[in-house]
Protein backbone atom coordinates (compact mmCIF):
# COMPACT_ATOMS: atom_id res chain seq x y z
CA UNK A 1 0.00 0.00 0.00
CA UNK A 2 2.79 2.49 0.73
CA UNK A 3 4.59 1.59 -2.10
CA UNK A 4 1.29 2.20 -4.49
CA UNK A 5 0.74 5.37 -2.77
CA UNK A 6 3.44 6.74 -1.23
CA UNK A 7 2.79 9.14 1.87
CA UNK A 8 0.53 6.28 3.12
CA UNK A 9 1.13 5.82 6.95
CA UNK A 10 1.06 2.16 8.31
CA UNK A 11 2.60 1.64 12.04
CA UNK A 12 2.56 -2.34 13.39
CA UNK A 13 4.09 -2.70 16.92
CA UNK A 14 4.94 -6.19 17.51
CA UNK A 15 5.07 -8.51 21.13
CA UNK A 16 8.03 -11.15 21.13
CA UNK A 17 6.68 -14.59 21.27
CA UNK A 18 8.49 -17.56 23.84
CA UNK A 19 8.51 -20.80 23.40
CA UNK A 20 8.80 -21.68 27.21
CA UNK A 21 10.88 -19.29 28.22
CA UNK A 22 13.26 -18.95 24.57
CA UNK A 23 12.28 -15.89 22.76
CA UNK A 24 11.07 -17.26 19.36
CA UNK A 25 13.73 -15.76 16.35
CA UNK A 26 12.30 -13.97 13.00
CA UNK A 27 8.67 -14.25 14.80
CA UNK A 28 6.66 -11.79 16.45
CA UNK A 29 3.02 -11.26 17.71
CA UNK A 30 0.85 -9.10 15.92
CA UNK A 31 -0.33 -6.34 19.11
CA UNK A 32 -1.56 -3.50 17.20
CA UNK A 33 -1.79 -1.44 13.22
CA UNK A 34 -2.27 1.85 12.29
CA UNK A 35 -2.99 2.68 8.98
CA UNK A 36 -3.82 5.73 7.06
CA UNK A 37 -4.06 5.93 3.39
CA UNK A 38 -2.56 9.29 1.61
CA UNK A 39 -5.83 10.80 -0.22
CA UNK A 40 -7.19 10.77 3.18
CA UNK A 41 -3.92 12.34 5.10
CA UNK A 42 -4.43 14.97 2.33
CA UNK A 43 -8.06 15.81 2.32
CA UNK A 44 -8.22 16.29 5.96
CA UNK A 45 -6.47 19.57 5.55
CA UNK A 46 -9.60 20.73 3.48
CA UNK A 47 -12.21 19.28 5.98
CA UNK A 48 -13.20 21.30 9.44
CA UNK A 49 -10.70 20.67 11.80
CA UNK A 50 -12.19 18.70 13.87
CA UNK A 51 -11.80 14.38 14.48
CA UNK A 52 -13.98 12.06 16.33
CA UNK A 53 -13.01 8.90 17.42
CA UNK A 54 -14.98 5.63 18.36
CA UNK A 55 -14.17 1.53 17.82
CA UNK A 56 -15.99 -1.46 17.01
CA UNK A 57 -15.56 -4.52 18.31
CA UNK A 58 -14.47 -7.50 15.83
CA UNK A 59 -16.33 -10.53 14.97
CA UNK A 60 -13.65 -13.01 13.68
CA UNK A 61 -11.39 -15.31 14.82
CA UNK A 62 -9.78 -13.21 17.41
CA UNK A 63 -11.08 -10.39 19.50
CA UNK A 64 -9.91 -6.89 19.24
CA UNK A 65 -11.12 -3.36 18.18
CA UNK A 66 -11.06 -1.40 14.83
CA UNK A 67 -10.95 1.72 16.19
CA UNK A 68 -11.89 4.68 13.20
CA UNK A 69 -11.21 8.71 13.32
CA UNK A 70 -13.09 10.25 10.80
CA UNK A 71 -13.58 14.03 9.75
CA UNK A 72 -16.23 16.04 7.79
CA UNK A 73 -16.31 18.06 4.85
CA UNK A 74 -18.36 21.53 4.31
CA UNK A 75 -21.34 19.47 2.72
CA UNK A 76 -21.96 17.49 5.96
CA UNK A 77 -20.11 14.64 4.18
CA UNK A 78 -18.31 12.08 6.44
CA UNK A 79 -14.22 11.56 5.24
CA UNK A 80 -12.64 8.63 7.08
CA UNK A 81 -8.94 9.51 8.20
CA UNK A 82 -7.52 6.67 9.65
CA UNK A 83 -7.53 3.22 11.06
CA UNK A 84 -6.07 1.09 13.96
CA UNK A 85 -6.54 -2.45 15.10
CA UNK A 86 -6.09 -2.69 19.00
CA UNK A 87 -7.15 -4.36 21.95
CA UNK A 88 -9.52 -2.05 23.62
CA UNK A 89 -10.00 1.29 22.79
CA UNK A 90 -10.38 3.39 25.42
CA UNK A 91 -6.68 2.03 26.89
CA UNK A 92 -4.85 2.43 23.63
CA UNK A 93 -6.76 6.02 22.66
CA UNK A 94 -5.22 7.31 26.42
CA UNK A 95 -2.13 5.41 25.60
CA UNK A 96 -1.58 7.58 21.96
CA UNK A 97 -2.42 10.80 23.99
CA UNK A 98 0.08 10.13 26.37
CA UNK A 99 2.38 9.66 24.26
CA UNK A 100 2.18 12.92 21.98
CA UNK A 101 4.52 14.88 23.90
CA UNK A 102 1.34 17.80 24.11
CA UNK A 103 0.36 17.59 20.53
CA UNK A 104 -3.00 16.47 21.16
CA UNK A 105 -3.21 19.11 24.16
CA UNK A 106 -3.50 23.05 23.98
CA UNK A 107 -2.74 25.31 22.02
CA UNK A 108 -2.26 22.72 19.68
CA UNK A 109 -5.25 20.90 20.01
CA UNK A 110 -8.93 20.56 22.35
CA UNK A 111 -10.48 18.11 23.41
CA UNK A 112 -14.26 17.73 24.17
CA UNK A 113 -16.76 16.07 25.70
CA UNK A 114 -20.21 14.89 23.61
CA UNK A 115 -23.05 15.95 25.53
CA UNK A 116 -25.03 12.78 25.00
CA UNK A 117 -22.17 11.31 27.49
CA UNK A 118 -22.72 13.66 29.80
CA UNK A 119 -26.74 13.91 30.54
CA UNK A 120 -26.26 10.39 30.49
CA UNK A 121 -23.83 10.13 33.77
CA UNK A 122 -26.11 12.70 34.68
CA UNK A 123 -29.21 11.01 34.77
CA UNK A 124 -27.24 7.83 36.13
CA UNK A 125 -26.01 10.07 38.85
CA UNK A 126 -29.06 11.64 40.14
CA UNK A 127 -32.21 9.44 38.78
CA UNK A 128 -34.01 12.66 37.41
CA UNK A 129 -35.39 12.14 33.71
CA UNK A 130 -36.92 15.34 34.16
CA UNK A 131 -33.65 17.38 34.51
CA UNK A 132 -31.51 15.84 31.95
CA UNK A 133 -33.08 17.89 28.96
CA UNK A 134 -32.06 20.96 31.56
CA UNK A 135 -28.42 19.55 31.38
CA UNK A 136 -28.36 19.29 27.75
CA UNK A 137 -29.48 22.41 26.88
CA UNK A 138 -27.16 24.21 29.42
CA UNK A 139 -24.23 22.62 26.80
CA UNK A 140 -25.69 24.05 23.88
CA UNK A 141 -26.22 27.14 25.17
CA UNK A 142 -24.43 30.01 22.43
CA UNK A 143 -24.07 32.71 24.91
CA UNK A 144 -23.20 33.16 28.29
CA UNK A 145 -26.55 34.70 28.97
CA UNK A 146 -28.59 31.80 27.73
CA UNK A 147 -26.38 29.35 29.82
CA UNK A 148 -26.96 31.68 33.15
CA UNK A 149 -30.57 31.14 31.96
CA UNK A 150 -30.35 27.73 32.33
CA UNK A 151 -27.63 27.19 35.32
CA UNK A 152 -30.20 29.41 37.27
CA UNK A 153 -33.00 26.98 36.17
CA UNK A 154 -31.15 24.09 37.15
CA UNK A 155 -30.00 25.40 40.42
CA UNK A 156 -33.54 26.52 41.48
CA UNK A 157 -34.50 22.33 41.11
CA UNK A 158 -31.20 21.80 43.51
CA UNK A 159 -28.06 22.67 44.33
CA UNK A 160 -26.41 19.35 44.05
CA UNK A 161 -27.53 19.14 39.91
CA UNK A 162 -25.69 22.51 40.01
CA UNK A 163 -22.35 21.67 41.68
CA UNK A 164 -22.52 18.50 39.95
CA UNK A 165 -22.08 20.88 36.56
CA UNK A 166 -19.47 22.78 38.01
CA UNK A 167 -17.26 20.12 38.81
CA UNK A 168 -16.85 20.07 34.71
CA UNK A 169 -14.63 22.70 32.72
CA UNK A 170 -16.72 24.73 30.85
CA UNK A 171 -14.73 25.06 27.94
CA UNK A 172 -15.43 21.00 27.53
CA UNK A 173 -19.19 20.90 27.29
CA UNK A 174 -20.83 24.22 26.79
CA UNK A 175 -20.32 25.90 23.43
CA UNK A 176 -20.93 29.69 24.91
CA UNK A 177 -16.81 28.87 26.04
CA UNK A 178 -15.28 26.30 23.78
CA UNK A 179 -13.82 29.16 21.38
CA UNK A 180 -15.63 28.19 18.65
CA UNK A 181 -13.76 25.13 19.10
CA UNK A 182 -15.67 22.73 18.37
CA UNK A 183 -17.68 23.87 15.49
CA UNK A 184 -20.82 22.80 16.76
CA UNK A 185 -20.64 19.50 17.34
CA UNK A 186 -22.11 18.51 20.30
CA UNK A 187 -22.03 14.66 19.45
CA UNK A 188 -20.14 11.95 18.81
CA UNK A 189 -22.49 10.77 16.09
CA UNK A 190 -20.43 11.24 13.06
CA UNK A 191 -18.34 8.34 13.44
CA UNK A 192 -21.50 6.12 14.47
CA UNK A 193 -22.53 7.04 11.19
CA UNK A 194 -18.94 5.00 9.20
CA UNK A 195 -20.49 1.90 9.81
CA UNK A 196 -22.08 1.63 7.04
CA UNK A 197 -19.08 1.58 4.84
CA UNK A 198 -17.67 -0.96 7.42
CA UNK A 199 -20.40 -3.08 7.09
CA UNK A 200 -19.40 -6.90 6.59
CA UNK A 201 -15.45 -5.94 7.22
CA UNK A 202 -15.42 -7.04 11.24
CA UNK A 203 -15.08 -10.65 10.78
CA UNK A 204 -12.82 -10.40 8.25
CA UNK A 205 -8.95 -11.16 8.86
CA UNK A 206 -6.52 -8.36 9.26
CA UNK A 207 -5.34 -8.45 5.86
CA UNK A 208 -8.97 -8.50 4.07
CA UNK A 209 -9.79 -5.83 6.42
CA UNK A 210 -7.07 -3.17 5.54
CA UNK A 211 -7.65 -4.11 1.94
CA UNK A 212 -11.76 -3.69 2.70
CA UNK A 213 -11.18 -0.36 3.63
CA UNK A 214 -9.19 0.47 0.97
CA UNK A 215 -11.06 -0.16 -1.83
CA UNK A 216 -14.40 0.97 -0.24
CA UNK A 217 -12.97 4.43 0.42
CA UNK A 218 -11.84 4.54 -3.48
CA UNK A 219 -15.37 4.21 -4.10
CA UNK A 220 -16.16 6.87 -1.65
CA UNK A 221 -13.99 9.45 -2.89
CA UNK A 222 -15.03 8.60 -6.65
CA UNK A 223 -18.74 9.11 -5.83
CA UNK A 224 -18.34 12.41 -4.23
CA UNK A 225 -15.76 13.91 -6.52
CA UNK A 226 -18.59 13.05 -9.23
CA UNK A 227 -21.34 14.76 -6.85
CA UNK A 228 -19.43 17.57 -6.30
CA UNK A 229 -18.10 18.13 -10.18
CA UNK A 230 -21.97 17.86 -10.86
CA UNK A 231 -22.83 20.18 -8.08
CA UNK A 232 -20.36 22.95 -9.75
CA UNK A 233 -22.46 22.98 -12.72
CA UNK A 234 -25.22 24.71 -10.79
CA UNK A 235 -24.04 27.83 -10.81
CA UNK A 236 -24.17 27.56 -6.92
CA UNK A 237 -21.01 29.14 -4.74
CA UNK A 238 -21.79 26.98 -1.58
CA UNK A 239 -23.26 23.79 -0.55
CA UNK A 240 -26.67 22.78 0.34
CA UNK A 241 -26.38 23.05 4.04
CA UNK A 242 -24.51 26.93 4.15
CA UNK A 243 -26.91 27.95 1.17
CA UNK A 244 -29.61 27.33 3.36
CA UNK A 245 -27.79 28.78 6.28
CA UNK A 246 -27.33 31.98 4.41
CA UNK A 247 -30.77 32.79 2.55
CA UNK A 248 -32.17 32.20 5.77
CA UNK A 249 -30.18 34.72 7.51
CA UNK A 250 -30.81 36.99 4.91
CA UNK A 251 -34.40 36.79 5.26
CA UNK A 252 -33.91 38.02 8.35
CA UNK A 253 -32.09 40.80 8.13
CA UNK A 254 -34.49 43.49 7.16
CA UNK A 255 -35.40 43.61 10.70
CA UNK A 256 -32.43 44.51 12.30
CA UNK A 257 -31.43 48.24 12.77
CA UNK A 258 -27.29 49.06 12.54
CA UNK A 259 -25.14 51.27 13.65
CA UNK A 260 -21.67 51.63 13.39
CA UNK A 261 -19.12 52.36 16.06
CA UNK A 262 -15.88 52.58 14.46
CA UNK A 263 -14.54 54.07 11.54
CA UNK A 264 -13.33 50.93 10.03
CA UNK A 265 -16.18 49.31 9.51
CA UNK A 266 -15.32 46.23 12.17
CA UNK A 267 -17.37 46.86 15.07
CA UNK A 268 -21.45 47.53 15.18
CA UNK A 269 -24.04 47.64 17.69
CA UNK A 270 -27.45 46.18 16.18
CA UNK A 271 -31.02 46.10 17.21
CA UNK A 272 -33.46 43.49 16.22
CA UNK A 273 -36.76 45.69 16.19
CA UNK A 274 -39.29 42.43 16.68
CA UNK A 275 -37.82 41.33 20.17
CA UNK A 276 -35.66 45.09 20.68
CA UNK A 277 -33.04 43.03 21.57
CA UNK A 278 -29.42 44.57 21.32
CA UNK A 279 -26.36 42.51 20.29
CA UNK A 280 -22.55 43.96 19.01
CA UNK A 281 -21.17 42.20 16.30
CA UNK A 282 -17.36 42.32 15.90
CA UNK A 283 -16.23 41.42 12.20
CA UNK A 284 -12.52 41.43 12.62
CA UNK A 285 -13.23 38.70 15.33
CA UNK A 286 -15.63 37.12 13.73
CA UNK A 287 -18.01 37.37 16.60
CA UNK A 288 -21.96 37.82 17.31
CA UNK A 289 -23.42 37.83 20.50
CA UNK A 290 -25.87 35.59 19.20
CA UNK A 291 -23.57 32.90 19.27
CA UNK A 292 -23.96 31.25 15.33
CA UNK A 293 -21.38 33.58 13.96
CA UNK A 294 -18.69 32.39 15.76
CA UNK A 295 -19.58 28.75 15.80
CA UNK A 296 -20.71 27.89 12.41
CA UNK A 297 -18.33 29.99 10.73
CA UNK A 298 -21.28 31.24 8.48
CA UNK A 299 -22.72 34.80 8.97
CA UNK A 300 -25.90 35.26 10.96
CA UNK A 301 -28.64 37.22 10.19
CA UNK A 302 -27.02 40.34 12.40
CA UNK A 303 -23.62 40.05 10.16
CA UNK A 304 -25.35 40.40 6.87
CA UNK A 305 -27.20 43.41 8.04
CA UNK A 306 -24.01 44.77 8.85
CA UNK A 307 -22.79 44.38 5.83
CA UNK A 308 -25.64 45.43 4.17
CA UNK A 309 -25.62 48.57 6.17
CA UNK A 310 -21.89 49.30 5.01
CA UNK A 311 -22.36 47.75 1.46
CA UNK A 312 -19.41 45.39 2.38
CA UNK A 313 -19.26 41.50 1.23
CA UNK A 314 -20.58 39.09 3.10
CA UNK A 315 -19.20 36.21 1.18
CA UNK A 316 -15.51 37.67 3.00
CA UNK A 317 -16.90 36.09 6.02
CA UNK A 318 -18.01 32.57 4.96
CA UNK A 319 -15.35 30.05 5.74
CA UNK A 320 -13.38 28.28 3.24
CA UNK A 321 -14.12 24.84 4.41
CA UNK A 322 -17.60 25.54 3.23
CA UNK A 323 -17.32 26.80 -0.48
CA UNK A 324 -17.39 24.30 -3.42
CA UNK A 325 -13.74 24.86 -4.51
CA UNK A 326 -12.86 23.63 -1.29
CA UNK A 327 -15.16 20.58 -0.48
CA UNK A 328 -13.80 19.58 -4.35
CA UNK A 329 -10.25 19.53 -2.98
CA UNK A 330 -11.51 17.04 0.04
CA UNK A 331 -11.71 14.20 -3.06
CA UNK A 332 -9.67 15.56 -5.78
CA UNK A 333 -6.71 12.56 -4.40
CA UNK A 334 -6.90 9.36 -6.50
CA UNK A 335 -6.31 5.77 -4.99
CA UNK A 336 -3.86 3.54 -7.16
CA UNK A 337 -5.18 -0.09 -7.50
CA UNK A 338 -3.16 -2.40 -5.29
CA UNK A 339 -2.86 -4.93 -8.27
CA UNK A 340 -1.72 -8.55 -8.16
CA UNK A 341 0.45 -9.38 -5.20
CA UNK A 342 2.51 -10.82 -7.27
CA UNK A 343 3.90 -7.92 -8.30
CA UNK A 344 4.24 -6.25 -4.69
CA UNK A 345 7.93 -5.62 -3.49
CA UNK A 346 9.03 -8.33 -1.61
CA UNK A 347 8.61 -8.31 2.66
CA UNK A 348 11.35 -7.80 5.05
CA UNK A 349 10.66 -8.43 8.48
CA UNK A 350 10.05 -11.40 11.08
CA UNK A 351 6.84 -13.38 10.82
CA UNK A 352 4.06 -11.83 12.16
CA UNK A 353 1.37 -14.44 14.28
CA UNK A 354 -1.85 -13.60 16.00
CA UNK A 355 -1.86 -13.84 19.72
CA UNK A 356 -3.50 -16.58 21.09
CA UNK A 357 -4.60 -14.98 24.25
CA UNK A 358 -7.53 -12.91 21.96
CA UNK A 359 -9.02 -15.74 20.18
CA UNK A 360 -12.40 -16.12 20.44
CA UNK A 361 -13.74 -18.71 22.77
CA UNK A 362 -17.24 -18.95 21.15
CA UNK A 363 -18.96 -17.70 18.58
CA UNK A 364 -21.09 -14.63 18.18
CA UNK A 365 -20.59 -11.43 19.45
CA UNK A 366 -18.83 -10.88 22.26
CA UNK A 367 -20.11 -10.47 25.87
CA UNK A 368 -21.08 -7.40 26.63
CA UNK A 369 -18.45 -5.52 29.50
CA UNK A 370 -19.78 -1.83 29.63
CA UNK A 371 -22.13 -0.79 32.19
CA UNK A 372 -25.56 -0.09 30.73
CA UNK A 373 -27.42 3.23 31.32
CA UNK A 374 -30.36 4.83 28.98
CA UNK A 375 -28.40 5.29 25.80
CA UNK A 376 -28.64 1.01 25.94
CA UNK A 377 -32.39 0.98 26.18
CA UNK A 378 -32.64 -1.84 24.27
CA UNK A 379 -30.36 -4.14 25.89
CA UNK A 380 -31.69 -2.53 29.84
CA UNK A 381 -35.65 -3.45 29.18
CA UNK A 382 -36.80 -6.49 30.31
CA UNK A 383 -38.63 -9.30 28.24
CA UNK A 384 -41.51 -8.57 26.17
CA UNK A 385 -44.72 -8.63 27.31
CA UNK A 386 -48.26 -8.41 24.78
CA UNK A 387 -50.31 -5.63 25.15
CA UNK A 388 -53.11 -7.92 24.54
CA UNK A 389 -52.96 -11.17 26.70
CA UNK A 390 -50.34 -9.92 28.72
CA UNK A 391 -48.03 -13.01 28.84
CA UNK A 392 -44.39 -12.96 28.33
CA UNK A 393 -42.44 -13.72 25.23
CA UNK A 394 -44.30 -12.10 22.24
CA UNK A 395 -44.92 -9.26 20.95
CA UNK A 396 -48.86 -7.86 19.76
CA UNK A 397 -48.03 -9.00 16.14
CA UNK A 398 -47.11 -12.64 17.12
CA UNK A 399 -49.89 -12.99 19.79
CA UNK A 400 -52.46 -15.72 18.78
CA UNK A 401 -55.29 -13.69 19.59
CA UNK A 402 -54.10 -11.03 16.49
CA UNK A 403 -53.63 -14.30 14.35
CA UNK A 404 -57.27 -15.66 14.83
CA UNK A 405 -59.07 -12.19 14.29
CA UNK A 406 -56.59 -12.02 10.97
CA UNK A 407 -57.44 -15.94 10.16
CA UNK A 408 -60.91 -16.33 8.36
CA UNK A 409 -60.07 -19.81 6.86
CA UNK A 410 -58.27 -21.80 9.82
CA UNK A 411 -60.76 -23.15 12.14
CA UNK A 412 -60.79 -22.84 15.56
CA UNK A 413 -59.81 -25.30 17.44
CA UNK A 414 -59.38 -26.23 21.32
CA UNK A 415 -55.47 -25.49 21.20
CA UNK A 416 -56.12 -21.79 19.30
CA UNK A 417 -58.36 -21.00 22.40
CA UNK A 418 -55.58 -22.57 25.02
CA UNK A 419 -53.63 -20.60 23.82
CA UNK A 420 -54.76 -17.07 23.94
CA UNK A 421 -56.32 -17.57 27.34
CA UNK A 422 -54.73 -19.75 29.71
CA UNK A 423 -57.98 -19.12 32.22
CA UNK A 424 -60.62 -19.50 29.85
CA UNK A 425 -61.61 -23.25 29.23
CA UNK A 426 -61.85 -23.86 25.86
CA UNK A 427 -65.63 -23.99 24.66
CA UNK A 428 -65.50 -27.49 23.41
Amino acid sequence: MVEKIPGSVVQIETRPLYNENEEAQCVKILHRVFWSFNPCIRAFTHCKPLVQVDGTHLYGKYKGTLLVAVAQDGNQNIVPIAFALVEDWHESIRAAVNRSCGDWQPPRAWWMFCIRHIGSNFLRAFKVPHLQKLVVNKGYSRTVEEYNINYKRLEERGEAYARWCDAIKLRHWVLAFDEGHRWGHMTTNLVECINSVLKGTRNLPVLALVRATYYRLNELFTRKSAETHERKRTGFTYFVFAQQQIEASMQQAGNIVVHRFDRRNEVFKVREMTTEKALVVDLTRWTCDCGHFQVERIPCRHVIACCANQRLDWQLYVHDVYKMTEVRKVYRFEFTPLGDSETWPAYEGPTLVANPALRQTSKGRPKLTRYLNEMNSRDMRGPRICRLCGTQGHSRSRCAATLLSSSVTTPLTCCHLAIRSATTPPAC
